[in-house]
Order: C-alpha cells, then sequence, then structure tokens
C-alpha cells in the first residue's frame, strides 16, 4: 500500500483526548439513541399491569356467567308460562269445539258425537297449528276410557289414567285444575283436563317436560360449551401472555448476552460490523473493527475523512463509492482493500456492503480481516508455480482438461507428442479444437474403463512410437491426461506373441503325448477289470471266512461252557474242599478267563452271523423305558467303583417296534463302552425324545474322547483305537460294530459324536416302523 500522509488522522484515532468507553459498544449504543422518556415511564408500570390482568379477566367471566345465567333462567320460566297459556286455551278451544258438535249433532242433545267426528276434530285442530307437535290429546268417554286421540293412539279403548300417574286430582276437578305436573307414560310432563259435551266427554291435553324445555336445554349446553371454551381460551391467553412476558425477560436478557456474545465472536472471528450514514458523513464501528486495526474503541460516531486517512486511494476512493450509491449506479460492494494498523503494518480486508435506500440512505456492511487468507493466496501462486516447473519436466505427457472440455494447462512432451505449437495450446482451447489439429496416430487401442469414467489408451503415433495414455476423472469432474512411452514394452510384447507361437507347437507335441497316454488309460481298465475279478474273490473268501468263524465260534462254546461250569462247582465246593488255597485262586482264574473267552467267542459268533445275513431280528412293539432301565441298573455297580455319576431324562412311555434281545445288548454295549472310556469322577448322561415321530436315543460321556481321524474307523469288525488309556481295557472291538449293525437291521442310524479331551456323544434314531429281516 502506497505511503499517506494520514500520520495526524491515525493518532486522533487512537488518541486518549477521545470519549471513553461507557458501557454501551456496538449496535446497542447507536440503538440507545431513540430511547424515549414514554417508553421508560412505560417499563415501570408494566409489572403492576400485568400483575392486574388475570384479576381483571376473572372479574369479567364472573359477570359474564351470572347475566348469563339469569338470561337463561328467565327464558325458561318464560316457556313454561306460554306452554300453561298454550295448554288451557287449547282445552278450552277443543271444549267450545266439542259442543258445538254436541249441539248440532242431529238438531238433539241427546245423540252422541261418533268416534270418527271426534277424531275428526282433533285433526282439524292439529292443522291449524295452534298448539306444539309434541302436545299429546286424548278424548275420553264419561267411562275415562280413550276414544280419539292424538299421540296417544296405543291408548284408544283403555282408560287415561293407565298411561297418567299422580292425575286423579286433574281429573276430579278439571278445568278448575288448571295445569298440574302429572307423569305421562314415566315421562314428567304438564297436563290439563277439561269437560265438553255436558260432561259426556274429557279432554285431556299432556306436553312433556323434556319436549317443552329442549331448545332451552339445547341453548344451556350450547352456552356451557361456548363458556367453558371461553374461559379456557382465556386461561390459554392468559398462559401464554405471561409465557410470553416472562420469555420477552428472558429474551432481553439472552439479548443482551447475546450481544455480547457477538462482540467477542467478531473479535475473536476477525470481523466488524459498520454503518455508514451518506447522508451526514459519519461511519459507525463496531468494537471490534478497532480490536482488529489496533485503535481505542469509543461511542462516537468517525468522519468520513478520519476512515479515508487509514485507506489508499489507489485501493478505494470513499467519496466515489458515496456518490455513486446516493446516486443509484450501485446497490452493493464487495471488495478487498488494505486499511492501516495502529502500528502502520497494512491489514487486507474484505468489505462486504449494500445500500439500505431510504429518507436517509445509509451504506450497511460487514468487514473481514484476510490478511492469512491473501497470504496464503500469494503461498498458492508460489506452490503453483512449483507444481507447473515439476509438470514441465516430467518425462512423460501432461494435459489438464476442466469439466467442460477446456484446457487448462499442458507440459512440453504432450506439445511433442501432438506436433503443436505453445501458442496453440493456450488454456481455455476447447478439446475438439486441439485434437483436430494434432498429428493423427496411426492405430488406437483402449484395453478398458471403469465406472468412474476412467480409462486407458494406447496410441502408435506417426513416427512408430506407442504410447500408453491414462485418464482420470478429478473431483470438479475434469480429465488428467498422462502419456507413457511404451515403445520398448511393445517390442517386448511382440517377443513374446514369439514366444506363444512356440508354446502353440508345444501344445502340438502334448496332444500327441495325450494320446500315448490314452492308450495307457485303457491297458489301466483292463487292469482294473481284472482287479475287480480279484476283489469278487476275495469277497468270497471273507464270506467263507465268516461262515468258519460262526461255524468255530459254535464249536467252541461247548467245551467253554463245561470248563466254566466245571469251574464254578469247584469254586462252590459242591464236593468237598479243594485243600490248598492257591487252588482257589487258579480255580477263579479259570472261571473268569473262561466267561470272558465266551463273551468274545458270543460276539464274534454275533458279528459273523450279521455279515453272513444269518442273523434275525424278531420286533414287536414294547416299551423301551424298562429296557434303558435294566441296562442302568447292569452297569451301576461298575459306575459306583469307578465313581462315575449316571445322568438319565428318559421318557415315561417310549414304544418302538424293535427286538427286545438286541435292543438290550446295544444298551448294555454302549452303557458299558462309556463307563469303561470315562475317568474316575465323570459323568455319563442318557438321555431319549421323540423327534419327528423317530425315537431318538443319545448316551454321552465325560471320558478321553476319540480323534477326528479315528471316528471314521470305529463301528467297523475287530477296530479298536488304541492310545495310552485304551491300553489298560480288553475287548475285541466288536461291541459298537454289533450296535451298529444291529441298529441298521432295524432300519436306524447310529452316529458318533467326540472330541478329545472332551468326551463322546453316541446317538440312535429308530425310525416308527421298523423293516424286518
Amino acid at each position: 500500500m502506497a505511503q499517506l500522509d494520514v500520520h495526524s488522522a491515525a493518532q486522533r484515532l487512537s488518541a486518549d483526548e477521545r470519549i471513553p468507553h461507557r458501557g454501551f459498544s456496538g449496535l446497542s449504543a447507536h440503538a440507545g439513541l431513540f430511547f424515549s422518556p414514554a417508553y421508560l415511564r412505560l417499563l415501570a408500570i408494566e409489572p403492576w399491569m400485568r400483575r392486574a390482568i388475570p384479576v381483571l379477566v376473572i372479574i369479567f367471566l364472573i359477570i359474564l356467567a351470572i347475566v348469563r345465567g339469569l338470561s337463561l333462567y328467565e327464558w325458561q320460566q318464560t316457556i313454561k308460562n306460554n306452554a300453561y297459556s298454550a295448554l288451557r286455551l287449547s282445552s278450552s278451544h277443543l271444549s267450545a269445539t266439542i259442543d258445538r258438535a254436541f249441539l248440532n249433532n242431529g238438531n238433539t242433545a241427546h245423540v252422541p258425537l261418533s268416534t270418527p267426528q271426534l277424531q275428526d276434530i282433533l285433526v282439524r285442530f292439529r292443522s291449524q297449528n295452534l298448539i306444539a307437535s309434541a302436545v299429546k290429546i286424548a278424548i275420553v268417554d264419561q267411562s275415562g276410557n280413550v276414544i280419539a286421540a292424538s299421540g296417544f293412539e296405543s291408548f284408544i279403548g283403555k282408560p287415561v289414567d293407565g298411561a297418567v300417574f299422580n292425575g286423579q286430582p286433574l281429573f276430579a276437578l278439571g278445568s278448575s285444575a288448571g295445569v298440574m305436573s302429572v307423569s305421562v307414560n314415566d315421562e314428567k310432563a304438564f297436563a290439563t283436563f277439561a269437560r265438553a259435551g255436558n260432561g259426556r266427554y274429557g279432554i285431556f291435553i299432556s306436553f312433556a317436560e323434556q319436549e317443552m324445555l329442549a331448545e332451552w336445554r339445547t341453548t344451556v349446553s350450547l352456552n356451557i360449551t361456548l363458556f367453558g371454551g371461553t374461559v379456557s381460551v382465556t386461561l390459554v391467553i392468559l398462559y401464554a401472555y405471561f409465557s410470553q412476558a416472562k420469555r420477552a425477560r428472558n429474551a432481553d436478557l439472552i439479548a443482551e448476552k447475546i450481544q455480547q456474545r457477538i462482540d467477542t465472536a467478531m473479535v475473536r472471528g476477525r470481523c466488524g460490523l459498520w454503518d455508514w450514514d451518506m447522508a451526514r458523513g459519519r461511519i459507525y464501528w463496531s468494537r471490534s473493527m478497532y480490536e482488529m486495526l489496533g485503535y481505542r474503541p469509543y461511542d462516537a460516531l468517525l468522519s468520513i475523512s478520519e476512515v479515508a486517512s487509514i485507506i489508499d486511494p489507489a485501493d478505494l476512493d470513499l467519496y466515489d463509492i458515496a456518490r455513486r450509491a446516493m446516486s443509484g449506479e450501485v446497490d452493493y460492494i464487495d471488495i478487498n482493500v488494505a486499511m492501516r494498523h495502529a502500528n502502520g503494518r497494512p491489514v487486507w480486508m474484505r468489505i462486504r456492503a449494500e445500500v439500505a435506500k431510504g429518507d436517509e440512505p445509509h451504506l450497511v456492511g460487514i468487514s473481514f480481516d484476510i490478511s492469512e487468507q491473501q497470504q496464503f493466496a500469494e503461498q498458492t501462486a508460489k506452490a503453483d508455480l512449483r507444481i507447473r516447473d515439476a509438470i514441465e519436466n516430467i518425462s512423460e505427457s501432461f494435459v489438464l482438461w476442466d469439466a467442460d472440455g477446456r484446457l487448462v494447462m499442458s507440459n512440453s512432451k504432450y506439445r511433442e507428442y501432438t506436433g503443436l505449437a505453445e501458442q496453440v495450446l493456450q488454456a481455455g482451447t476447447q478439446r475438439a479444437t486441439i485434437e483436430a489439429m494434432a498429428k493423427p496416430a496411426i492405430s488406437e487401442h483402449a484395453p478398458g474403463e471403469d465406472d468412474g469414467g476412467n480409462h486407458t489408451i494406447e496410441r502408435q503415433l506417426s513416427d512408430g512410437k506407442w504410447l500408453k495414455v491414462n485418464e482420470r476423472r478429478t473431483r470438479d469432474g475434469g480429465l488428467v491426461s498422462v502419456g507413457t512411452d511404451i515403445s520398448e514394452l511393445k517390442q517386448q510384447q511382440q517377443r513374446l506373441e514369439d514366444s506363444q507361437q512356440r508354446f502353440v507347437s508345444m501344445i502340438q507335441d502334448l496332444k500327441r503325448a495325450r494320446h500315448e497316454q490314452k492308450k495307457r488309460t485303457d491297458e489301466v481298465s483292463e487292469l482294473n477289470i481284472r482287479l475287480k475279478a480279484e476283489k469278487e474273490r476275495a469277497e468270497s473268501a471273507n464270506l467263507a471266512k465268516s461262515e468258519f468263524l460262526a461255524n468255530m465260534s459254535h464249536e467252541l462254546r461247548t467245551p467253554l461252557n463245561a470248563i466254566i461250569g466245571f469251574s464254578q462247582i469247584m469254586t462252590q465246593g459242591t464236593f468237598g474242599p479243594l485243600g490248598n488255597e492257591r487252588y482257589q485262586e487258579y480255580i477263579d482264574d479259570i472261571y473268569n478267563s473262561g466267561t470272558h473267552l465266551l463273551t468274545l467267542i458270543n460276539d464274534i459268533l454275533d458279528m459273523s452271523k450279521i455279515e453272513a445275513g444269518r442273523f434275525s431280528i424278531d420286533c414287536k412293539e414294547i416299551d423301551l423305558a424298562p429296557v434303558i432301565s435294566e441296562a442302568l441298573r447292569a452297569v451301576s455297580l461298575q459306575a459306583q467303583e469307578k465313581q462315575i455319576k449316571l445322568e438319565t431324562e428318559i421318557a415315561g412311555i417310549m414304544r418302538a417296534e424293535v427286538d427286545n434281545r438286541a435292543m438290550r445288548q446295544v444298551s448294555l454295549n454302549l452303557l458299558s463302552n462309556a463307563i469303561k472310556f470315562t475317568p474316575s469322577g465323570g459323568t455319563v448322561r442318557v438321555r431319549s425324545r421323540i423327534i419327528s415321530g423317530s425315537l431318538v436315543i443319545s448316551i454321552a460321556d465325560s471320558g478321553i474322547g476319540i480323534p477326528k481321524p479315528a471316528i471314521s474307523k470305529l463301528g467297523k469288525p475287530f477296530e479298536q483305537l488304541e492310545n495310552q488309556f485304551t491300553k489298560t481295557h480288553t475287548g475285541s472291538g466288536l461291541g459298537l460294530a454289533i450296535s451298529r449293525s444291529l441298529i441298521e437291521l432295524h432300519g436306524g442310524i447310529l452316529r458318533i459324536f467326540s472330541r478329545e479331551g472332551k468326551g463322546t456323544t453316541v446317538s440312535l434314531r429308530i425310525p416308527p416302523q421298523t423293516r424286518k429281516s
């Protein structure tokens, strides 16, 4: 900013002789000029007026209620009096009409009127609309029976006192009784009674109170509703008034706080308000304007010369702006200008203002301290220059297009590849124009394009070079195009194509080799047929083995039974003592070994029968609950010795079509295995339930478990897992195989689930109908 001879003006702005700050700052000081004594007096009496308003409203509502209540009461009395008069006049009118008809009937006073004549009298009376339609009329004879009626049609031929309660005085006194309150059909009414035709006929007229006062009651209900609504609305208005008054007081406090916050925010936000009274040449500044420029704030308005003294006229001529604004040439301004700080440095301000037209035009606006933005813009310009230098020195071609396809910038490599002069590649030139003037390409190939509009083009130039052009979209919709020389890559690609030809030749050789391989495959197939025949012979041999085992097991059982029987006799001492105690131990060993060997032979015999297909089951519908309970009792002693807890959850009735002996053997085998392979202190759980009609039994233990690869071996004949725990337990390995085979003979499924070190669960599923074999 040019140096100004404004030292004296700056001294005036910062001099201590100015009026000190007296508590009003910013717009509040400006608005304080409009306060008046009348408004201050109004503020003084405002609390008394606020307290008097609810009292006056309540008094008004009470007076309104009393006046309206008296009016409705007088109206009710008027309705009743009019009804009484109408009833008396109607009875007199009908009595006179009947008397005239009676006297004129046959010119003699002794011929009575007929019922149609009396009914016709009532019809003519009704047609004259002399009484309300709700009024009921009955003409009775000397016995009190109704002979003509209007409203009492259902009582014709019946005594009238059957419908009237408390009407005896009225019937006895007649017209002299006037109008009395009676009950007609259990409904309160006002009635009168008169005689006619020389006492031959009685005229009974009644008017129900509900019908008489219907309009009055409707009006009362409407008045009560309107009064209640008026009270409610008034209370709401009072509540709203006091709420608004309270909010107004709070708003005044909030406005004062907001003003303080605005002043603080403007100071912290480096912005300020100003109001220029162009007619008087005076300018109001907010406190933040003084803060930003480093001058002492005060309440008095600034003159235009004082403000102009800290602005370079070359940047902003305040007098010219005032002239143009007052003449209507400009409505608003938005400029950046440098103002002198109290310490002499320039402070860049962005001034935005609008002309407020009226009797006295003002230019009202706001100023922002943009010194940092100005500094940032300068730094950005330097950074932009560095970027341009970097782009110019890269080995690839670079060009940037805006969202409308106009050139933004390019480097020398791009000019080299397109063959265009620098004068042609001016910013703002359309892409189509530049590409039309550029050197044409021999060939182009676009390998691919993504959803964002980014794509790659391989282009061969006229000089034989290859360019790979990568085009990518920018955030503002523009396009960045970078071209890389890939001539060497293309040459390498050609070499790869030659290699591919050699590879094709190799494939042909492989095809010939495949033909030879096919011949060898046929030979293998032939060998497979021979192996199949050998497999069949092996299966036949296996079957013969099973039959041999079945026969041998049967032959072995006979001597074993003799050994077990004789050892048992010797143990019991049937024919006398053995003598030596060691013989007793030997006999026990012979008995236990024989029993164990018999069990093994029985298992082998059963397994052999199953494999030979000679094992049959006899299925009957039985309850499996006792079978499982019996098996549990059989193994309970073994479980107690190992301190194993048996938990059961067995349904009360489990009916199924099964072989009793087979299911007992399966239960004993599975429970014995569970207890055998469960360490001391473990748990064995037995559970049964019906699922989709099938019986499901599960036996779960907390034993050593089974390795996952070994589960597939279980259930096969003579297969037994070997680990440190099972080595201490004897067995043939046929228990699970026999159990699985017996369950499958029932048409069921046996499954094993196990986790090593966690336990094993064996699940049996028996279908509702067991196939018999």
